[in-house]
């Protein structure tokens, strides 16, 4: 049995080496073929041009099969000429949709176009290729490992583990990087949030296997081998726990992972429960990436100019928050709806029309609400108006987790926020600290301690992320984020019908 079995194994992958070689060779002689016969009736046409003929042989066909070669030869060429990451970080320098990259950027997209080129070296060995990939679901594959076991195929390529500050441009180098990878390529970009929800979900899903985690491997290693995650940070402790066994199958599956975090790969889950039991993944992903640090004086999200035309600090603003929210609504009235989210669950909206939301801080926050309900939120609302931010600090640690979360939620949507809140972005967080910056404060006489704020919280994770909801609280409220959200709502509109009479038509 375990001859056949070893036969059929030898069978399969030289099927699938004779096929992958043929493939290749295939699209390389389609592309020649493309430039011959494109440079070919290319000097057929100027022969006949020069030589007066045109016109008598000119057709629509003809002019037709012209723009289809010089199409084809061209994106022939465009896919043999890809400059990747660096060549497009340059342009957009150049055009001004950049400002010029401090040395921590330009140190940052060196590695991505390093590890571009590894990418555009090793794609046949990395099967990036989806066409070239397995038909079969992550489950039918599962089902053949557990008749046939596979061995394990680590990709030859590292991943790369950006960290550092906030505002520093990590999720967009990570974004120019995804994007200049050839749309053939099996590759998800993702928020690590909804990452790991989709997780759970496939979870329940596979709820009767023996190991659903092998099948939720195989099916997301299916989906993608290039897996970019952006803001990976653990902050709970059922994630903590599954996030070791997931990415060593998902790595020993051929997955290579991009990703962008706020902490360094050490710094993950610190003074977290169990983390003795998270640490393992650590050393796997320090294994199967490369943690390149990426640091920068400029936050770059506090760039754009801050305007206070939707962030009221006072709880008396609360009528003119309503105000403005429905001035943003129109005619429409707004009434209580229900947003269906992950796996069954509802989320009550008190108040809500043509896109539009309305919640007081304690049912968003101070109920117990996670990232799920607030990606079914977004997906139904563009804009939220949040009554009552508070200061945080010890008595409210949960509700900053969660407004945390919700900020990073409404920024990877690009949605918009209304809100009074009992002070200014920095000044809301004042009381969160982390341990080393609790280890500054000097020792005062037991007098002093009792006129000291007792709210301080000292929460490591907190501490971390506090900076970049700061951040992202300012750029959400920037003139540029809020101009830019108005051209997309204006591009998801319906166009006005066409043969507008000209009186209705205003002077520019």
């Amino acid at each position: 049995m375990r001859s056949v079995v070893r036969s059929l194994r030898h069978l399969r992958r030289f099927s699938q080496h004779h096929a992958e070689r043929h493939s290749s060779a295939s699209r390389l002689i389609r592309q020649q073929n493309a430039l011959i016969m494109c440079s070919s009736t290319s000097r057929s046409l100027s022969m006949l041009r020069c030589s007066g003929e045109i016109n008598r042989f000119a057709s629509p066909g003809l002019e037709l099969m012209r723009s289809m070669f010089s199409t084809v030869a061209a994106d022939s060429v465009k896919d043999m000429g890809r400059g990747g990451p660096m060549v497009e970080y340059e342009r957009r320098i150049a055009s001004g949709e950049l400002v010029d990259g401090d040395s921590f950027q330009l140190d940052t997209i060196q590695q991505l176009q390093r590890l571009y080129e590894e990418l555009i070296e090793n794609e046949e060995d990395c099967q990036l290729d989806r066409y070239k990939s397995s038909e079969k679901s992550g489950r039918s594959r599962w089902l053949w490992s557990r008749l046939i076991p596979q061995p394990s195929t680590h990709a030859p390529v590292k991943g790369l583990y950006l960290y550092g500050g906030v505002g520093t441009g990590k999720t967009m180098l990570m974004d120019l990087f995804y994007e200049q990878l050839p749309s053939n390529w099996r590759k998800k970009r993702i928020h690590f949030h909804d990452f790991m929800l989709n997780v759970h979900s496939r979870l329940q899903m596979h709820k009767g296997v023996s190991d659903p985690l092998d099948v939720v491997a195989a099916e997301i290693s299916d989906e993608a081998i290039i897996l970019c995650l952006d803001e990976f940070m653990v902050t709970d402790v059922a994630d903590a726990m599954i996030l070791n066994r997931l990415f060593r199958q998902l790595f020993s599956k051929g997955v290579i992972l991009v990703s962008t975090s706020n902490r360094a790969p050490d710094k993950l889950y610190e003074g977290g429960l169990q983390r003795d039991l998270f640490l393992p993944f650590i050393d796997t992903l320090k294994e199967r990436c490369i943690a390149h640090p990426i640091g920068s004086a400029i936050d770059y999200r506090q760039l754009g100019s801050a305007e206070q035309g939707f962030y009221f600090i006072g709880k008396h603003y609360s009528t003119l928050l309503k105000q403005k929210l429905q001035s943003l609504i129109g005619d429409e009235e707004p009434s209580p709806q229900t947003v269906e989210v992950i796996m069954g669950r509802k989320l009550l909206v008190p108040l809500g029309a043509n896109g539009c939301a309305y919640f007081p801080f304690e049912d968003l926050c101070d109920r117990p609400l996670g990232a799920a309900d607030y990606f079914g939120l977004f997906k139904k609302f563009h804009t939220l108006a949040l009554d009552g931010v508070p200061r945080f600090g010890s008595t409210n640690r949960t509700a900053a987790y969660r407004f945390v979360t919700l900020v990073d939620v409404m920024y990877e949507n690009k949605a918009r926020l209304l809100c009074t809140a009992e002070a200014g972005p920095i000044e809301l967080f004042e009381n969160i600290v982390t341990v080393a910056e609790a280890h500054k404060f000097s020792p005062r006489s037991s007098r002093s301690q009792k006129s000291d704020d007792t709210d301080l919280c000292v929460d490591n994770e907190l501490g971390f992320a506090k900076d970049r909801t700061i951040s992202r609280l300012t750029e959400i409220n920037s003139r540029e984020y809020l101009e830019d959200f108005e051209a997309r709502l204006q591009q998801q509109q319906p166009q006005p019908l066409q043969g507008v009479d000209s009186a209705d038509v205003v002077p520019v």
